[in-house]
């Protein structure tokens, strides 16, 4: 073995320093680092695999292994046409920079001071190139992989039929076209740049360009290569130039009525447009002057052209439109720029589908006689009091049966018969929980632990009368769950918390649920969906996915098993269609005998013509918006969206299904030639799914903010800004954020009978009162289904806020308030529902009453708000709180404040018998004593008073009998306190 010896000196004049010997590694040093070296990159090879394969798998498993192949070779394809263009362009230039190198005595003292640098370099200038060319390649390739959906959009782009005003090009252009124009563009400046600058890196090292020496700066041959590339330079920019002038057409700027106001304006029109041009033909003659470098050998005239460009860019570009704005446009703004807010106003409400929407006067007073307005409530609305956002802690403590199990913390309102009627249902699904399996371990979490059970509705115009007083009736209840939904698949393997992955159908059982004697059903999981694991090299990618080795070794894993993931419906649509955007609230529905998660999904582009532009994070953001319920957005800033695809998800085997909603999206279309084959057409519904189907929410939080601006159709109005409203904040949340749009069943003026609706509020941007109501026909069996309409109030109306504040601040209802509050008690407000009533606007809130007792600590509605024309009443029952306000005549209406029966049916419902709210959440809610006028309702209160008393301390012993008979004499004093109170009733004005 050959052996180096260096001679080490020491510092200063002292003798030499010791003799190193460095040799050669040995055999087996060599053998091992060679060994050790294979290995890691066969394991980062590995776990690419493994990224890839197991995501193949799902695909395949999901039946939509033709998105990810399309996906895949898309990315495949991209990557290597742009970064082996990249590499080429890059290369070649620095390759020709090298061969027009001057000869060696040609060169400057400076450029032979690089003498070592050219030595150095000199042994290893080929693998110098391939390195960078390989660099810029790799990041090139991989930028464009990431554009594959501009790619699929243009190669599949379908016309929209709608020409923009300006230019007279289809909205196609701007959509799908223009968008891959600018990356194009983008990467042929990124190519030039990096071959000019490497180029020029090269010229100067190989003697070719010079800085600080006398004479000429460069050579013949350099000056024409570098002038070749900043010509293409230039021409670049001068197609840049021209593609702004189309580009101004989809340019947002602020106007004084709106900061999100897209397209031309007077002076884009008359300015910038002009200015574009010419600068395009100045660039192409400043390019075309650097190409004739190649026979003029000088750069004077390309620098003055170039000179010229950057002047007018100035010049014309920049102080030009200046002075049209200051002197033209503003001295008479509104005139000037009225028609391009026409074109404006017509191009935003056409691309968010609001121009169909319909304005309508309506007084906001109502001349009815109370006896008349009281008999029309029934049919002007099925007021939901079962306040969807509110109770899931209820359904929690009596539905959740085991600890496994837990509720959204948001339920969904659906439609559902019953006795052959459809109300307003409020559902939930009891979904599997595993912070509370009593043994976490990754055999129970993962095997034995693996499904929900079951769907639990309640009826959304009733709670019960008896005690506990204000929980929800429920049409479907108990574990396993039975009622009027009939026999269907219960086990929910996919469901909105289900975030885990679980592993089953394997040699462990797993637990179905347990009954009532405390047994255990178990079950084994025969769905269709899920990964195989029979095979070693799957095991062994899933290992290494989830970082857990167990899944490779662990015994419990056997013939048959498949392994669950991905199991949210957002997780699994937004998979199947990467190009559509999800809505943020899935809701489950029972449908042809399965629990389906219904998924609202967006087609959306940014590209649609003088469409003004929204944010849909903060558009669609209200009191209610969680991580959970945040829309999922492809792009965040859009000017058109449609809800294009309804799609389902299975709940037992993770089934995912995509109808084709919207017929006439022409981006859906592009989609579906892009993706052939994954969308089924509307046809393919069926009847019982449709019945479930609704207006989306976060489509109609888009569409009212936008409309809040643009239900104006002409310009004037728009820029005035007189007529601009505002989604009201939520009056029952302090988040300070917007109220959230509410399903009901009403009826608006116009309409035959209620319909299925959502709907919300607006006030003026500087007032609280109300400014407008609107409704959307949410039913999708309706012929009606999307009418937008609003009623615009030409009287001054109460807004939700201040109906609140009125309702929180008035000295009647305090003592009935406290009274709740009593006991470390606390109250949540339901939601605050507006309904349209015979030209005046009813108000309609839930009051709930959360115990401060853990075993109780679940929300009870104990009252109902009501106020209508001013007119307010605080009840036990809406239909009393009804007749205090209305005082139909034939009965004498119950005190404002008064108790009353349990129940709180919908309107035009029965009231049941019951005890008074308020005992089931650890407090009362009769009037404190004193309040009343007789001796008798004296005496009755004081009854209560001591009975609610005796009930709490019986309840904090744990005394069940003792509890049991404190109610029974609490109902029984405050049936007595009603009958004394009738006799001098007070309502509110």
């Amino acid at each position: 073995m050959r052996t180096l010896v260096f001679q080490m000196p020491e510092r200063g004049a002292g003798p030499p320093g010791p003799r190193v010997r460095v040799g050669r590694p040995s055999r087996g040093a060599r053998s091992l680092l060679i060994t050790v070296g294979i290995l890691a990159v066969l394991m980062v090879a590995f776990v690419m695999f493994a990224g890839i394969w197991t995501d193949w798998l799902w695909y395949r498993s999901v039946h939509f292994s033709s998105v990810f192949r399309t996906m895949l070779w898309t990315r495949i394809g991209l990557f290597c046409v742009f970064g082996l263009l990249m590499a080429l362009v890059v290369g070649a230039n620095l390759y020709l920079a090298h061969r027009l190198r001057p000869p060696l005595s040609a060169m400057s003292a400076e450029q032979q001071n690089l003498d070592r640098y050219r030595m150095g370099i000199a042994p290893y200038k080929t693998w110098v190139l391939l390195g960078i060319c390989a660099m810029v390649g790799l990041v090139a390739g991989g930028s464009a992989a990431a554009h594959w959906r501009l790619w699929l959009m243009t190669t599949n782009a379908t016309p929209f039929h709608v020409k923009d005003p300006q230019f007279h090009k289809d909205v196609a252009f701007y959509a799908f076209d223009l968008p891959w124009y600018r990356f194009l563009l983008d990467f042929g400046f990124a190519a030039v740049v990096l071959s000019l600058v490497g180029a020029a890196a090269v010229h100067y090292l190989y003697g070719g360009l010079r800085i600080t020496s006398p004479g000429g700066r460069a050579t013949a041959a350099a000056t024409g290569h570098l002038s070749v590339l900043l010509g293409l330079f230039v021409s670049l920019k001068a197609v840049a130039y021209w593609l702004d002038r189309y580009g101004l057409a989809v340019k947002s700027s602020g106007l004084r009525s709106t900061d999100n106001w897209t397209g031309l304006r007077y002076v884009d029109a008359n300015a910038y447009l002009p200015a574009k041009t010419i600068l395009f033909c100045i660039a192409v003659i400043c390019a075309l002057l650097f190409f004739a470098t190649l026979w003029r050998r000088t750069w004077s005239l390309p620098m003055i052209g170039f000179g010229l460009m950057v002047l007018s860019a100035i010049l014309i570009g920049g102080l030009y439109p200046a002075i049209v704005q200051k002197f033209t446009v503003q001295p008479n703004e509104a005139a000037k720029e009225a028609p391009y807010i026409q074109k404006n106003i017509d191009a935003t409400r056409k691309a968010y589908g609001i121009d169909g929407s319909k304005v309508q006067e309506y007084a906001g007073q109502s001349t009815t006689d109370k006896a008349t307005l009281r008999k029309d409530v029934a049919g002007a609305a099925s007021v939901r009091v079962l306040d969807p956002n509110v109770v899931s802690p209820t359904f929690q403590q009596m539905q959740q049966s085991r600890g496994y199990y837990s509720f959204p913390s948001t339920l969904d309102v659906d439609r559902y018969g019953t006795d052959g009627n459809e109300q307003d249902t409020v559902v939930g699904v009891r979904e599997l929980n595993t912070s509370g399996v009593p043994e976490n371990n990754w055999v129970n979490d993962h095997f034995k632990y693996t499904h929900g059970y079951g769907v639990v509705a309640a009826k959304g115009t009733e709670v019960t009368g008896s005690y506990p007083v204000g929980q929800p009736v429920y049409t479907e209840q108990s574990l396993p769950t039975g009622g009027t939904f009939g026999p269907y698949r219960q086990q929910i393997y996919f469901g909105e918390q289900t975030t885990q992955y679980s592993i089953v159908g394997g040699h462990t059982k797993e637990l179905d649920y347990v009954d009532n004697q405390g047994g255990e059903h178990t079950t084994s999981y025969t769905g269709s969906g899920g990964v195989s694991l029979d095979n070693p090299l799957t095991r062994a990618a899933y290992a290494v996915t989830f970082g857990e080795p167990q899944i490779l070794y662990s015994g419990a894993i056997g013939h048959g098993s498949k392994i669950l993931y991905n199991r949210t419906p957002k997780e699994r649509v937004e998979a199947v269609a990467p190009w559509l955007t999800i809505d943020g609230d899935p809701y489950p529905a029972v449908v042809d005998g399965r629990v389906q998660w219904i998924v609202d999904a967006y087609t959306t582009t940014n590209g649609y013509p003088y469409a003004s532009r929204t944010t849909l994070g903060d558009t669609t953001a209200d009191a209610l918006t969680d991580s959970h319920r945040a829309v999922v957005p492809q792009q965040n800033q859009v000017n058109y969206i449609r809800n294009s695809v309804k799609a389902t998800v299975d709940a037992y085997d993770g089934t995912v299904k995509l109808y084709q909603w919207d017929t006439e999206d022409p981006v859906l279309k592009t989609w579906m030639k892009a993706f052939p084959h994954t969308v089924q057409p509307r046809s393919a519904i069926s009847p019982d799914l449709l019945s479930h189907l609704r207006y989306p929410q976060d489509l109609f939080k888009v569409q009212r903010q936008l409309l809040a601006t643009y239900h104006v159709t002409t310009a004037a109005q728009f820029y005035s800004g007189s007529e601009v409203w505002k989604v009201p904040d939520d009056p029952a949340s302090k988040s300070g954020k917007a109220v959230p749009p509410y399903y009901l069943s009403m009826k608006m003026p116009g309409q035959a009978s209620r319909a299925f609706s959502l709907t919300t509020t607006f006030t003026p941007t500087s007032r609280a009162n109300l400014a407008s109501f609107m409704a959307v026909d949410a039913d999708a069996t309706s012929p009606d289904y999307g009418t937008m309409r609003i009623l615009k109030l030409n009287s001054p109306v109460d807004g939700p806020g201040q109906v609140q504040s009125k309702f929180n601040s008035d000295r009647d209802f305090a003592p009935d308030l406290n009274l709740l509050k009593r006991g470390d008690s606390t109250i949540e407000y339901g939601n605050l529902l507006t309904v349209p009533l015979d030209g005046g606007l009813l108000y309609v809130e839930p009051v709930y009453v959360r115990g401060a007792d853990p075993a109780i600590n679940y929300p009870l509605l104990q009252k109902v708000l009501v106020d209508f024309d001013g007119r307010m009443a605080f009840k036990d029952t809406l239909d009393e709180a009804l007749d205090a306000v209305f005082q139909p005549s034939g009965s004498p209406p119950p005190s404002a404040t008064a108790p009353g029966t349990g129940t709180t049916p919908g309107a035009g419902t029965t009231p049941g018998t019951g005890t008074t709210p308020g005992t089931g959440g650890g407090t009362a809610t009769s009037p404190p004593a004193g309040s009343g006028g007789s001796a008798d309702l004296q005496k009755a209160l004081a009854d209560a008073q001591q009975a609610y008393g005796d009930s709490q301390k019986a309840l904090q012993k744990g005394d069940w009998t003792a509890y049991g008979q404190a109610q029974k004499r609490l109902e029984d004093a405050l049936k007595r306190a009603q009958a004394a109170e009738r006799a001098a009733p007070a309502i509110k004005h």
